[in-house]
């Protein structure tokens, strides 16, 4: 069954951040003629947020329109800082967030999971600038600098910028195979590399 996979952005978003995911879902179904996900983003408002160095992005929807989401991935980027204050933002957030199958932090979207109580007690990822402040934020987490991507039941939270791309692959596999996961990197020739 097609997922509905919703990928939250606003100001000052990293790009790779939601561009990365976005990719690599998107192109994984598209060599599966689009069955396998509907891809979008989804903001506070349907109007254009300005990522991180300007580059202007429409979304799909707004929090008011959105279509269920089975997939919930949160940007990162230093925006998260304002919208971790946003109670809009964290409402929206979390009644998506009861209701999805997966949900995915990118860099330091973990701070909104952070915030929200998500990530109390649990082992969490996150951009390695961040892990002073999420550690103020979430100070019973517990946190995994040497790793990529870690689950948390049905939350993912991932290291910063590029590592989203590393988890959405991992999701797709977890997903659909191994087979449908080389597809899509062979197709991006995408190559994983080793730290």
């Amino acid at each position: 069954m097609k997922k509905n996979v919703g990928i939250l952005i606003f100001d000052n978003a990293e790009v790779l951040d939601f561009a990365g995911p976005f990719e690599v879902f998107s192109v994984s179904s598209e060599l599966y003629n689009h069955t396998l996900f509907n891809v979008f983003c989804v903001a506070k408002k349907e109007e254009a947020i300005s990522a991180v160095n300007g580059l202007s992005v429409n979304p799909h929807y707004s929090f008011e329109n959105a279509p269920k989401i089975d997939i919930l991935i949160i940007s990162g980027g230093e925006g998260t800082k304002k919208q971790i204050l946003d109670k809009d933002v964290l409402s929206w957030l979390e009644k998506t967030h009861n209701d999805t199958e997966l949900t995915l932090s990118i860099c330091s979207g973990s701070r909104l999971l952070g915030v929200l109580g998500e990530l109390d007690e649990k082992p969490y990822c996150t951009h390695h600038q961040v892990y002073e402040n999420m550690k103020k934020l979430v100070p019973t987490g517990k946190p995994q600098e040497n790793k990529r991507f870690v689950r948390s039941g049905k939350i993912y939270t991932s290291g910063g910028i590029s590592a989203g791309i590393d988890l959405s692959f991992h999701i797709v596999e977890q997903l659909y195979g191994q087979k449908v996961a080389n597809n899509t990197a062979r197709y991006m020739e995408y190559h994983k590399v080793n730290y």
